[in-house]
Formats: C-alpha cells, structure tokens, sequence
C-alpha cells in the first residue's frame, strides 16, 4: 500500500516546466527528406471487447458524503474505492461505511475495504504475543466489521471484503509486526492457514459476501501457489487483486500472465482489482494517466488509482469540494464512452511515455470516441474502416484538449480545438493532423455522422503561450533553480511543466521574477500563474497564502495570493487579466511593491500562461446535447440547421445529463438551444428546477437564470411532453438577476464559545467566528431574508486546516463538519475540506430550503462517534469543531418563473469569463 516517502523541502521547494508549443497544423505539401510523423491508429472494424471503463477506481479518494462532492463522485464515472475499515485509525476519513452509501448513490459500483486497516501504523500494528494470539485479535476485528456491514441493507451489495493487504511484507513478512518473521514468500503454510482461516469466518458470518485477495504489492510467481491452495480448499477469492505499481506495460503483460496462471491452475477467469496504480509523476497529470488508462481499459480489468497524498480528492483528481482538476476531466472522458473498445494501434506499443490511446465504438449512438496523450510534438490520427452505414461519407469530428492544471488547480471544460466535417475517404479513413501537441496534456476526438452539416462551432481557444519560471529573469536575492523534478526515472517526484521551477520570492527577499512576453494583438490576456507554496513550512505557517507583486512593464501593480499545497512540488494556479498591446512586454512577480507591501511566506513558480481574452474565450460554453450522457434515447444526425452534428430527441422520461463547469459560485444562464416538438425539464445537481418547462413547438432558444456551484454541476434535460429535439446547452456567467444577500459572521448570533477572531487577516472585513462546535451549544446563527419561499444557495466562506499526527508519509487533514439547521429543523450534515491554512478561505455552497422573510440558519458541531456509538477515535482524527466561518452568501436557485406560464425567460447580452489554460495543440484534417 505505501512505497518510499517523498522527500522532505528543506527550502523553497522545487518544481518543474514544460515549454508548450504553438503551432497551427495545416496540411502541406510534403518536403523531400521530413520525417513522417507518427501515427496512432484507431481501426474501427476491429472490435476489442465491451467497454468496461474499470481505469476510473480509488485507493482512499472518498472521504466521506460531500468530500468530494455528489457531482465530482459520479461525473468521474467512479467505478471502485478502496478504502479502510469502519472506525480504523490509518488516516481521518475514507470510513467504509460513512462513504458507501454516497459512492453508490454517485453510481459507483463497489467498495472494496481493508479490512487490515482497522490497525494503526504501517506495517500493522497488530497486538499479541505470539502470531496465533495477533491472528485472533485480527479476526475479532474481522467479525465485528462484516456485522457492521450486514445493517447496511442494500448498500452491502456493493462490499468487498479485502482481508490481507501486502502480506509478504506486512502481516506475513519478515518485520517486527508480522505474525513469525517468516515470509510467506518462502514458506506460505501460514499465511495460506490463515486465509484460509479468515475466508471461512466471512462467508460463515456472510454467505454472499465477495473476498478479494491476495492483494500483494507485485503479481509475485508464488500467487500461483496461492491459487493452487485456493482451488484445493475451496476458498478461492471471487475477486483477483494486487498492486502495479510499476508501468502501463506492466499491468498488460502481468494480466496475461495471471490468466495463464488461472489457466495452469484449472479455475475459471475471475474479476480483476489492480487496487494500487499509478506514482506522483503520473497523478494529475492527463498525458500520463491516459497512457495507464489506455492499458487498464485494453486489460478489461478494474483498477484504483493510488494513495500518496491526502484522502478525498480522489488521488489528486479533486480540488476543494467541488471542483475538478485536468485529471478529473480526462475521467470524465472516458467514463462517458460506451460500446465496444476497438483496435488502437500506437507508434510505440505497449511503452510508457509514448503516444498511447483508447477508443470505442457506440453502433447505437453512431459515435466513436477516442482518448489519448503522452507525446509532445506531432502525430496523425488515423480512424480508419469507417462503416458508411454507421457515418455516411462525411464525418463530424470534435477535437478537445484536456490540459494539465496541477493537483490543486481547478479546470475547466477541455477545451475545444476544433470542430469540423469531414469527407471519409475512399479507403475509409479520415486522419487528423494534430500538432503542437502537450505531452502532459490528453486530448479527445469524437466522431459521428455528418449529418445535414450542423454549424461548426468555433474554438475554444485563442492565441495562447507558456513562459518557463526557469527561463525568466531573475534579480535580487534568494534565487534557486529547483529540479530536475518527476521524471520517469524519478517517478516518486512530482510532475512539473519542464521539469524546473524557480524559488525566491519569499518574507525579506527583494526578489524579481521578469518574464519577457510578446503578444499578437492589443487585449486583455488572462495570466495564469502556477505556483506552491508549502502549508506546513515555517515561513509560509505564519501567513497562509504567500503574496507577491505583479506588474506589467513596471506599472499597474497587483497582489496575487499563490496556491498552497501539501507538499512542495504540488501545483496549483493564481489567474487575474491584464491588459497589454501589441508587441512585448515584461511581466515581473516580486517580493516587494513600494505602493502595495511586501511578501510573506515562501513560494515556487513554474510557468506563466498568457492567453488572449478574445471572442473564442469569451463566447458562451457550449455543451453538444448529442456528445452528453443520454438515458432512454439517442442521437439523431438527419436535423437540419442544427449546431455540432445532430440532435437528441427527448420523449417523456428520456433525458440528457451535462456536466457543465462553472469558475466560481454564482449566476449563469443556461440557454437550451432546440428545435422544438416537445418540451421538457431542467435539474441541476439531481434537484429539479422551479422554472417553466423549457422547449416548444417551433425551434428556439430558452434561457434560464440559475446559481451554479463553483466547479462541477450536473444539468440533466428531462422530456416532459411530446417529443423535444435538443440540439445543446449554452452556458454563461452573467449576473444581476439572482443577487447575493452577504452575511459576515462577525454580525452573527453566537453562542457558547463562539466567538469573533480578528487572526485571519484574509477573512473579509479581516474578522471570522471560530471555536464553532465542541457540543451544540456553541453555534452560530444568522437570520437571513427570503424575497420569495423556495430553494436557496447558501455559500459558506469558511478555513480549515486541523490536520491529526500520522505514521507514515501522507499528510492527514481533516475535513471538519457543521450541523446547519433552518429554522430548527433537522439538521444537515457538511462536511469541509481542508483548505490547508486557517488564513486560506474557500467557499462551499449548500441548498437550502427558505420561508419567505426571515429565517435562522445555525451551525453547530460535537465529535462523532464511531460507527457503534459507544467509542470515539482516540488519534484525534474526528474533529469537535466546525470550520473558522468568515460570512455567508445566500442566493435563490433560480429566478422567479415568470408570470406568463409554459415559458422560460430570455436573457442575453452576457459574455463568459471562464479562462482558458494555456498548453497548445491544433489540428486541421485531411482525409
């Protein structure tokens, strides 16, 4: 379960930079001696088996209902999580059974619990004299775990018992936990005992239940033997499982090598967990984890993603509660193909680091979708063996970028690089040029019909560039060139855009970073500053946030706050505008301004990206009904004037679910583009819409007024009457509609301890309420207004950083709860990430319901017990207390439905300002 620990900061950290290119690929005409590019394959008459989307697993993601959110959990298409034992004190969180039922609820499949993790340390710290005495203790525990999850009803569906965790070097190893100090690796007869022995008392106490072993940290030869005693005593596992933590090429050659062990051995093929996989150099990063992805998928197998850092950000796939960084939206991706795997075919097989994909095909939808990534530079997309019946003679293809944001930089919808029709040709291909291409980005095609040549839609994206910390400017004191950093010959490393970063900038330096820059065009440019500093590094401790200066060729200073992070090297991104003309520039990040201060903390740069504020930018999100995940319909490619290649025709009950990324939490309009025959209905986040019912008899546009939650929202399209034919939704930010009502916490009712701090200098209005919790009567109320009864965002802006002591190399924050009750009634339960600082605020939004006029809301926090209700966790691990809260916003949901019925309203005149990360591929097609 746990490898070599990261290496510890001892300074400003370390960091890493890729250089992005920014070509533009137009076919041309060949050049006597250029190389060919290289070429990924994607024959769509060789079918590779059903699609099984098994990549999309988690060692310790979930750490409990709203960490991460709802949203995040199912439109991450999450298929398994491991997780420890109810009540066990390895980590805070990832209980098994607080986070099964909102796993299973998010659609995922199942949760497989360790059960070893009942104990602390790692190796397990099991108590006993003797190996038979730790035995017993071991399956006291045992049986008190799988009486837990028989009250789970339904939910226990979803189980699987995982008994043994790395035995050979844990429980039935060599060291000073383990049960004889004999490896079973030598001599298996006490482990093979003692699963035996364990696998009895399961299925005795559970006769349905599901165990899975024998989870080991490589697929060792001795597994064979393993499978051998199971066969001959009856208790072989339902569930194959052990850890990869090696390389994709890995895991295909050590599946069909089980299979042939399966094979030697005489039992029939079981279901496969490969419950560890992947390294911090590949976490969070696209361009890796889609070369696993590739070969997880290809394998037909289920696998989680592993557990470095903290618990519930999915393995560096969330960030805050409810956002999702690039890794997140390559999951996305893929957990939306459906139909069979086809054949692909890269440059390289089978090699990390290298240009590697999956695709599939859905004959249903008429679609294929292909994921892939891994190469900088150049390489041609071939879809070859394209079935006329299925796509006619002319494709549509969407080409979208999936760009790299660090492990705590939220991202946006993958960004859309083109979208075209195409001829197929004569021998059944279409092949797409790409360009320019980042090997730490994934990029995503999608094909279908051609239809009746729907509009395009234009990019996404701009002019755009990358500029390197380590190839800027620096002057003044404190300078290092921190790296090279994760590499594949440094996986346990974090990744970093070109492998350096620049540390400097921090309290009493006078240092200046200076980018130069040219840009193209007079503008407003969105900057993109990635950057870390360390949450528990002294200097950074005192403030929270590290602030430094930005300027633009020395004049109109700004303060920017720089992400933090759990570990130096863990990326995230700072993004404001600025305004420039044609020509260059120099951007410089100091430590001092003599108008605005001075820094405190310490932080590393990796790059900056510019991109343009243009009308690609700028223009509405758009959200093609045809490419969402649809439920008792599909596409339709013979619409005409229709925008992306068809339509969904949407009968009563039939629906349409987007997920739609919002940058902060607060107003947009959703326009539902359609071309009529029916109407339906709009949900967000599961929870259906107080406003008419959109749609018609004739094509239109409807435009709805909703509060989106910063990050991940899910907007599901649901027929209501008649059959109407969606063409795509059209998203925004906008305001002026749904006004926020503030609430600073200082102005609050407290009780009890409660009370007003002034310690947080970056709580607005520098004041905040802490000591919140600890027992019901410390609490905090506000009385908050109503205009009209009805749903209602409440968002909290709140800090947290209680972290419990650990044993081993993860970081352990906890994620604080409040009780928020309205009105005196039930109260809810939410949960709070970390925010790494107390002096670093985030905001969580709530729905709530509200009476019209004033209502109370109150938080209040106490300790919770274990699942039994008769102990506590005694490693501190399970906080009294709620979050430091600084004010509360509190918004309608929607607008007010208007007084003419069976209409929505119509807003215009509002422009984005979602940001576009910068990382650069084009492409042009040739047939």
């Amino acid at each position: 379960m746990r490898r070599t620990p990261s290496r510890k900061r001892a300074g400003a950290g370390t960091a890493a930079v890729t250089a992005l290119a920014a070509l533009l690929a137009v076919p041309t005409a060949g050049t006597a001696g250029a190389a060919e590019p290289e070429q990924l394959t994607i024959d769509l008459a060789t079918d590779t088996g059903a699609f099984h989307g098994g990549a999309s697993g988690s060692l310790y993601g979930v750490y409990g209902d709203g960490v991460p959110s709802r949203n995040v959990l199912e439109g991450m298409h999450v298929r398994t999580v491991s997780t420890k034992a109810q009540d066990g004190p390895q980590h805070p969180g990832a209980d098994a059974l607080e986070m099964l039922p909102p796993f299973v609820d998010s659609g995922g499949k199942d949760v497989y619990i360790y059960m070893t993790d009942i104990y602390r340390g790692f190796p397990y710290q099991w108590p006993g004299a003797d190996g038979p005495a730790r035995l017993a203790d071991f399956k006291e525990k045992i049986r008190k775990q799988v009486q837990q999850v028989l009250t789970m009803g339904d939910y226990q569906d979803s189980v699987v018992y995982v008994p043994f965790n790395e035995p050979e070097g844990n429980m039935f190893g060599t060291g000073e936990w383990s049960y004889n100090k004999i490896s079973w690796l030598n001599d298996p007869q006490y482990f093979l005992a003692a699963w035996k022995e364990v696998y009895h008392l399961i299925k005795g106490l559970d006769p349905d239940a599901r165990i899975a072993g024998p989870n080991t940290s490589v697929l060792y030869d001795q597994v064979k033997g393993f499978l051998q005693y199971a066969k001959s005593n009856d208790v072989v596992p339902d569930v194959m499982t052990w850890h990869e933590l090696s390389s994709p090429a890995a895991v295909r050659t050590n599946v069909a090598k089980y299979r042939q062990m399966e094979k030697d051995v005489g039992i029939d093929p079981l279901p496969i967990n490969v419950n560890e996989y992947g390294h911090n150099y590949h976490l969070s990063v696209p361009g890796q984890v889609v070369q696993w992805v590739s070969a997880i998928e290809e394998s037909k197998i289920d696998a989680d993603l592993a557990y470095w850092n903290i618990d519930g950000n999915l393995n560096d796939s969330a960030v805050e509660a409810n956002k999702g960084n690039g890794q997140w939206w390559l999951f996305n991706a893929y957990g939306q193909m459906s139909g069979h795997t086809v054949q692909v075919t890269a440059p390289h097989p089978n090699q990390q680091y290298t240009l590697q994909g999956v695709a599939t095909l859905d004959e249903d939808k008429k679609q294929s979708r292909a994921i892939f990534g891994g190469k900088s530079g150049d390489a041609d997309v071939v879809f070859k063996n394209i079935d006329p019946k299925l796509f006619g003679t002319t494709v549509h293809a969407t080409v979208q970028e999936i760009p790299w944001t660090g492990q705590v930089g939220d991202s946006p919808q993958p960004l859309r690089l083109a979208d075209r029709k195409l001829a197929v040709g004569a021998d059944g291909t279409v092949t797409l040029p790409m360009a320019g291409m980042n090997e730490m980005s994934a990029y995503q095609v999608i094909l279908a019909p051609g239809g009746k040549g729907g509009t395009p839609a234009e990019p996404s994206v701009g002019w755009r560039k990358t500029y390197e910390a380590e190839n800027a400017t620096y002057t003044g004191s404190g300078y290092s060139k921190n790296g090279p950093e994760g590499s594949p010959s440094q996986v346990g490393k974090f990744a970093t855009s070109g492998a350096y970063n620049v540390g400097g900038l921090r309290t009493g330096s006078d240092g200046v970073l200076g980018f130069d820059v040219e840009v193209p065009q007079d503008g407003t440019y969105d900057l993109s500053v990635f950057a870390n500093s360390y949450n528990l590094y002294d200097l950074v401790k005192e403030q929270g946030p590290t602030n430094v200066f930005l300027r633009v060729d020395g004049k109109d200073p700004q303060e920017l706050r720089l992400p933090l992070g759990y570990k130096w090297v863990v990326w995230g991104h700072t993004d404001t505008t600025v305004k420039l003309t044609a020509g260059k520039h120099r951007i410089t990040l100091a430590a001092k301004d003599p108008d605005l201060g001075v820094t405190k903390g310490d932080a590393i740069i990796d790059k900056i990206d510019l991109a343009l504020r243009d009308e690609h930018v700028t223009a509405p999100a758009i959200y093609e009904a045809e490419y969402a995940t649809l439920s008792g319909t599909r596409p339709r490619y013979t619409d005409a004037a229709t925008s992306g290649p068809g339509t969904v025709p949407l009968g009563k009950g039939d629906s349409a679910t987007f997920w739609v990324h919002a940058r902060a939490d607060g107003e947009s309009t959703i326009s539902v583009d359609h071309l009529g025959g029916g109407h339906a209905d709009l949900s967000l986040n599961g929870e259906k819409l107080d406003v008419p019912a959109v749609g018609g008899g004739k094509k239109g546009q409807d435009s709805v007024l909703v509060f989106l939650s910063g990050g991940i929202n899910k907007i599901t399209v649901t027929g209501a009457s008649g059959e109407l034919a969606l063409d795509r939704l059209r998203v925004t930010p906008s305001h002026g509609a749904l006004v926020p009502t503030i609430y600073q916490a200082e102005d609050g009712h407290l009780s009890g301890a409660a009370k007003v701090t002034d310690a947080y200098t970056f709580a607005s209005g520098g004041k905040a309420v802490t000591d919140i919790g600890d027992g019901k009567a410390n609490a905090l109320a506000f009385d908050v207004t109503a205009a009209r009864p009805g749903r209602h965002a409440v968002t909290i802006r709140y800090s947290n950083a209680e972290q419990a002591p650990a044993t081993h190399y993860n970081p352990d924050p906890i994620a604080r709860h409040a009780d928020l009750s309205v009105n005196g009634g039930p109260a809810r339960r939410v949960l709070f990430p970390t925010t790494f600082h107390f002096n670093n605020f985030w905001e969580l939004t709530v729905p709530v319901t509200l009476e019209k006029g004033t209502n109370r809301l109150t938080f209040t926090a106490q300790e919770l017990p274990d699942f039994n209700g008769d102990t506590y966790n005694q490693y501190d691990q399970r906080s009294p207390y709620a979050p430091v809260i600084d004010r509360i916003a509190v918004t309608p949901l929607t607008q007010a439905p208007p007084a003419r019925a069976g209409r929505a309203t119509t807003v215009t005149g509002h422009s984005s300002t979602t940001s576009s990360p910068s990382s650069s591929a084009t492409y042009a097609p040739t047939t």
